[in-house]
């Protein structure tokens, strides 16, 4: 298949077309490569890509533009015909949205208005994007479930990944677009994006520096390994979404609808204190970790729990790699990338 992967130079979007050019597919890249954290590391991704194409004879194709460019995009849909779209482009960061919420406008708004229509005019067979945890926001029914609401988030990111459901069914209950949508849990492994929290912390250790840790590292998150998420990604997107014929109206289901729309959970279902995480980090690097511990920050959740029940159904996929497992990874991965 020829498949679009925007945020292609991102963390998640970048192990998404390294998997697909390993399977054959062709794959078109579109990233802007901005600066909201270390460029280089989003440009060797992008040589990493380049190699694999030559490696494996599949062909890449970059665009670097920005999604918020309505002609852009178009101009970009003009010259492909995709056979599926991968929506993995957006301003991320939690705590960067309470600093410079118009960013997330043009990159989760606009941006994907821009995809959005695009689809809709190249009768695009199948569009999946990237949702969030964070969308469950005051939800304390644990474990996180898309039959529940999600319509109180605590920061206007998860405000602008919640819109994002909202759009993308509309169009599919317009337009008969088909469209899946799929709440990341706390993602990690190599590749990382240098402003997560992993990454942080192995630097900080590795320097011998005490490690910022909130809620003096009480809250629990439901970590999960990047590959299990790009596996579930890929799985969803070869999956068409259908319009689903059990829909009753009289009792309207969040995560189902009459419309072509679909919305899963791919998390770990396996909450881990961070105090955890931290001890699983201390352990691949054999240091010990000097912590800064400090109350609760503005926005944060203080737990996440993904119920993927649904994405199993679905797909026959669960993500399951253990956090030992992914973070002993990362730490490899880190130790030969900066030659620590």
């Amino acid at each position: 298949m020829k498949i679009l992967v925007t945020g292609v130079a991102g963390f998640i979007g970048f192990h998404t077309a390294s998997r697909l050019l390993e399977r054959g597919d062709e794959v078109v890249g579109f990233d802007s490569v901005n600066d909201y954290y270390d460029v280089d590391i989003k440009e060797r991704r992008l040589e990493e890509l380049h190699s694999l194409s030559e490696k494996t004879g599949t062909p890449f194709h970059f665009i670097r533009k920005n999604l918020a460019d309505q002609k852009a995009v178009t101009s970009c849909f003009e010259e492909h015909k995709f056979d599926r779209v991968i929506h993995l482009a957006a301003q991320a960061g939690v705590r960067y949205s309470i600093e410079n919420p118009h960013s997330y406008v043009e990159s989760n708004i606009i941006a994907f208005t821009n995809v959005l229509e695009a689809c809709r005019y190249a009768k695009t067979p199948h569009l999946t994007y990237a949702s969030t945890s964070s969308v469950y926001g005051a939800n304390t029914n644990m474990p996180f479930s898309e039959h529940d609401g999600a319509n109180h988030p605590l920061q206007f990111y998860a405000a602008t990944k919640k819109a994002n459901e909202m759009m993308a069914h509309s169009y599919s209950h317009l337009f008969s677009l088909p469209t899946t949508g799929l709440r990341f849990f706390t993602v990690y492994g190599p590749w990382g994006r240098p402003d997560m929290a992993l990454f942080k912390f192995t630097k900080s250790m590795l320097a011998d520096e005490p490690i910022t840790v909130f809620n003096h590292g009480n809250h629990t998150r439901d970590f999960t390994y990047v590959a299990d998420i790009v596996e579930g990604v890929i799985r969803a997107s070869d999956q068409i979404a259908e319009p689903n014929a059990d829909w009753n109206s009289d009792d309207p289901d969040p995560a189902t609808s009459n419309a072509p729309y679909r919305l899963f959970n791919i998390g770990n279902n396996n909450p881990v204190k961070l105090s955890a995480y931290i001890e699983a980090l201390e352990h691949a690097l054999n240091k010990t970790a000097k912590q800064d511990l400090l109350p609760l920050q503005a926005g944060d959740v203080p737990d996440t729990y993904a119920d993927s029940s649904e994405l199993k159904n679905a797909v026959n996929y669960q993500p399951a790699t253990p956090v030992k497992e992914g973070v002993a990874n990362f730490v490899a991965w880190y130790r030969d990338y900066y030659q620590v």
